[in-house]
């Protein structure tokens, strides 16, 4: 049997595999880190089960199992697209948690110490924040929110192949267009850097970290996607409705409910601003 070996071009025909399958920009990196971390354990060995099965071995004493199992299904899906089926591994079976750890989930009264400490810092910093938590959306999302879509009161939001509306709520609204009237900005995405480029999860990550002291919030508490945990969490304590809560969120597990339970945008923008997550 001929040799598999994992090389560069190989590596780079996988990648454009997942660009032509429209995967987006996150997803692509992070299979691709992925990979190029097994290439690195493979080196120019033969592809096998065997080696695989190594290569699983290594990384549950390395890696925490949800990690690891995210690693194994970039591995999967290379191995998919090599066509060399035989070689792919199980995941590690974890049961599914009851609950989130204490000291990960960020309560409404951190949340609002991390916006008076922004505010003290950065004003885009803060209303970057109050525009995550408030609204639900994905960091990588937050390019949506343009001023086009403030004028509107909606932003049309696509991710992962799938395309939704949020709507902006009032208190929200009127301090974004105060900021981008403040800042001389007249079209496109509200929040930018120096050079007109939207901001990106690791600039927002960084600046974000950096209010951890003077808000008195553990540093574990503080990234991007646990203000749209906070958001989750708010929202359902408030409704009771999950089905409406993942049509807000842009999830797909819940399909039949969601046919008969979707509410007017009236509606929603009434659920939408009793959550007052705006100081």
């Amino acid at each position: 049997m001929q040799k598999r070996i994992l090389s560069p071009v190989f590596i780079r025909k996988y990648r454009e595999s997942l660009v032509h399958d429209e995967k987006s920009n996150a997803t692509i990196e992070k299979y691709m880190h992925d990979i190029r971390t097994f290439s690195e354990f493979a080196q120019t060995q033969n592809i096998t089960k065997e080696l695989t099965l190594a290569y699983k071995n290594m990384l549950l004493k390395n890696y925490a199992v949800t990690s690891a199992n995210s690693m194994l299904a970039a591995l999967n899906s290379f191995l998919q697209f090599a066509g060399w089926h035989d070689a792919k591994v199980k995941q590690f079976k974890v049961q599914k948690k009851a609950y989130c750890k204490a000291e990960k989930e960020l309560t409404k009264q951190e949340y609002m110490r991390l916006i008076d400490a922004a505010e003290k810092k950065s004003v885009r910093l803060s209303l970057v924040i109050q525009t995550i938590c408030c609204l639900g959306i994905r960091v990588s999302e937050l390019a949506c929110i343009t001023v086009e879509a403030l004028q509107n009161g909606e932003a049309v939001v696509s991710c992962k192949g799938k395309t939704r509306t949020i709507l902006i709520v009032s208190a929200l609204r009127k301090k974004l267009l105060k900021y981008v009237r403040s800042k001389g900005i007249k079209m496109g995405p509200v929040f930018v850097t120096k050079n007109g480029r939207p901001l990106n999860r690791c600039n927002i990550w960084r600046e974000m970290k950096g209010l951890g002291c003077d808000a008195h919030v553990l540093s574990e508490k503080i990234f991007p996607h646990n203000l749209r945990h906070l958001f989750a969490r708010t929202f359902y304590a408030m409704e009771k409705d999950i089905a409406n809560l993942a049509d807000i969120l842009g999830h797909s597990s819940i399909n039949t409910t969601r046919i008969y339970i979707i509410t007017t945008g009236a509606e929603h923008r009434r659920k939408m601003e009793r959550l007052q997550l705006i100081s």
